[in-house]
């Protein structure tokens, strides 16, 4: 059924490029690398892996646009993430963008499934790129009770997108759609940011709800606000963020979940080399002192451009909780012990 499924996407893509006023683009990245961390298990043995995504998540898809006239456009995309380790496909076929909609002077409105404004605004403030592998700028590590994380996606979305000179602003609604109860499951993004004159600026917040505790009347809700800056000069960027996060429980006497993330980073690009340093830091909140762990991450990665399109890549990475909580180097792993520490090479194409 998968096959077929990818077979009918890629005629799909073919027949649409044979229309001269619809424009199909067939893209992706390929990223895998080889790793060796230790405590990779709960027997604290070390390990050397084959890994997909050390720098960006593996992924391929189509993206078009066809031309309405006055300056209005019909826009889709479908992208679908892989691992490079195994050439299985990370999830759904499409799960990470299946949308379409409409393009012009008031901006971009998709439906269907997409990154939400949060997400575009604070990639580009984390100092590492959104590296599935050492950075926590989407979540932070497998420690406590939650990752104190943001959310990527929503499905069942209606997102809006608007450029005015430096500013991009937006908001996205994922519809819960459950009967009877339309807050429910709903999820809720909004932001903006500025660039100029080499300083960038970001803020933005997302709500996502559980479902409603029949036992209570209320229902679980997280929060996360995000804030950034970005400071360009010559060769050297400079990039700051935090997040602030709260998970409120639907259940009664259940404490709130709370936890900020901060980080900070530098980097310099000269070609055909770019290095980067990055400290990340997630400050947990309303647990008992023996469980709070304030995880701290050290990263370091070199890149060196082999092309516009091809980079090879070195980083590594060592992570520390304090009062004998688990730590995981990246947000995807679990924890195995209070320190962590991983060094990654890997390759990059661009396609």
């Amino acid at each position: 059924m998968k096959k077929s499924a990818l077979a009918l996407a890629v005629l799909a893509a073919l027949s649409l490029n044979a229309s001269a006023q619809t424009n199909v683009q067939i893209y992706g990245i390929m990223d895998a690398g080889v790793e060796y961390v230790n405590h990779a298990a709960a027997n604290d043995g070390s390990q050397v892996r084959v890994i997909s995504g050390g720098k960006n998540t593996s992924r391929w898809g189509f993206r078009g646009t066809e031309d309405l006239g006055n300056g209005l456009k019909a826009v889709f995309n479908l992208e679908g993430g892989i691992l490079m380790d195994t050439g299985a496909q990370d999830g759904n076929l499409f799960k990470r963008q299946a949308n379409v909609g409409l393009e012009g002077g008031f901006g971009q409105v998709l439906l269907g499934r997409s990154f939400t404004t949060t997400y575009d605004l604070v990639i580009k403030f984390d100092p590492m790129g959104f590296a599935p592998n050492y950075s926590w700028a989407t979540s932070g590590s497998a420690t406590g009770p939650s990752k104190y994380g943001m959310t990527t996606a929503f499905d069942n979305l209606i997102k809006y997108t608007g450029h005015t000179g430096g500013f991009t602003y937006g908001a996205t609604v994922g519809l819960g759609e459950q009967a009877g109860n339309s807050a429910d499951s709903r999820k809720y993004a909004v932001g903006g940011s500025w660039f100029g004159s080499g300083v960038g600026l970001m803020a933005a917040y997302e709500q996502v709800n559980g479902n409603t505790v029949a036992a209570t009347g209320n229902r679980d809700k997280t929060t996360a606000f995000h804030l950034g800056a970005d400071y360009k000069a010559g060769p050297m960027r400079y990039t700051a963020g935090m997040r602030g996060y709260k998970l409120q429980s639907g259940k009664a006497n259940t404490a709130d979940v709370k936890g900020d993330t901060y980080w900070g980073g530098a980097t310099y690009e000269v070609y055909p080399w770019t290095l980067t340093g990055a400290v990340y830091h997630v400050n947990t909140k309303n647990l008992p002192a023996a469980k709070d762990a304030d995880p701290t991450m050290y990263v370091a990665r070199a890149m060196y451009s082999l092309s516009k399109r091809t980079w090879l890549y070195v980083a590594a990475a060592h992570a520390k909780a304090d009062h004998g909580q688990l730590v995981g180097l990246s947000r995807d792993d679990p924890g195995f012990a209070t320190t962590q520490t991983g060094i990654t090479t890997g390759i990059q194409h661009r396609f």
